[in-house]
């Protein structure tokens, strides 16, 4: 039960040691989600709902019986990866076919990370079979939380920052929001009185933090479109021109976790087909959460004049 960065240590064939780096280091989601290996093509568990009721009793007295409540979950895999073909000619007449095929292999490998990246937010399996639900579709209840119930959408505030990290049992590991939120974040800390801070990332790199959580930041999907854009519906449903902020607890079996077959994350040279050099990167795989509190949403936050920017120049 390893992520993808502690798994990359222990894998010897070079080709697909690089992709699981560049899969790790391209994805903010994927430099902390574990994964388990499972047989077969879906797994099932049972996750807590609620709790047997336990009590004191007197003296010749009974316990009064109860039972607690368990809902049965299924998660089945999904096939995911692509084929990097490689003109024979470009060899011929670019140079090093090793060289060529690491870059143009580079280039899917992070193509790929960013679509995970994206269904790991925004996955839709009523929309598209073939890909598994993301946060935003399997988080309901208690776990959704309105910034407010303005229409359009409302400012992010410290408060309700603080309310999504209750939100989660024991705390979350990791706060996931496009850059815009992040600048918003420094912002009302500063206006707070309160010092940036700052944590190790799975790299070594420094990262922001808030209240000692690091924060991921997403930004563009492989299309170049922000995967948290403002592009979500306010708290009534209406004026899709809002963005949420996620908070994560990650653990196997625990919290949110990722499921893989065995073999994980799969890169071969297939070889030379017609005229292509051929490479699959295949990765048959999805998400399951395994507490009903591991994760939790902040919605409905619109989008702040300081959050967006411009620089324009003016000429006399």
């Amino acid at each position: 039960m390893l992520t993808l960065a502690e798994a990359s240590k222990l894998i010897q064939n070079p080709l697909q040691k690089g992709v699981v780096e560049i899969f790790a280091r391209t994805s903010p989601v994927l430099q902390y989600l574990p994964f388990m290996t499972i047989a077969g093509n879906a797994y099932s568990w049972n996750m807590e709902n609620t709790l047997p009721g336990i009590a004191f009793r007197g003296y010749n007295a009974s316990y009064t019986e109860d039972t607690g409540v368990v809902q049965q979950s299924t998660e089945a895999l999904k096939i995911f990866g692509g084929l990097v073909k490689l003109d024979r000619a470009q060899v011929k007449t670019q140079g090093n076919v090793n060289n060529i095929r690491a870059i143009h292999t580079g280039l899917a490998a992070k193509a790929a990370a960013l679509h995970f990246t994206s269904c790991f937010f925004k996955g839709d399996n009523d929309a598209d079979s073939n890909e598994f639900d993301g946060l935003e579709n399997r988080l309901t209840g208690a776990q959704v939380i309105n910034q407010g119930s303005t229409s359009g959408g409302d400012e992010l505030t410290l408060a309700q920052l603080d309310l999504l990290l209750d939100s989660v049992y024991g705390g979350p590991d990791v706060l996931f929001m496009n850059k815009h939120m992040r600048r918003k974040v420094n912002s009302l800390m500063r206006a707070a009185g309160q010092a940036q801070e700052t944590v190790s990332g799975v790299f070594g790199q420094q990262i922001p933090a808030y209240a000692g959580v690091p924060i991921g930041i997403i930004e563009e999907g492989r299309d170049g479109n922000e995967i948290l854009a403002y592009d979500e519906p306010d708290s009534a449903g209406a004026s899709a021109s809002c963005t949420s902020i996620y908070a994560v607890k990650f653990g196997a079996q625990e919290y949110v976790s990722g499921l893989q077959a065995s073999g994980g994350l799969e890169v071969e040279d297939q070889g030379a087909v017609e005229t292509f050099l051929v490479t699959l990167i295949e990765w048959i795989c999805s998400i399951a959460i395994f507490h009903p509190k591991a994760a939790a949403r902040l919605q409905a936050i619109k989008l702040a004049g300081y959050d967006h920017q411009t620089t324009t120049t003016t000429t006399a």
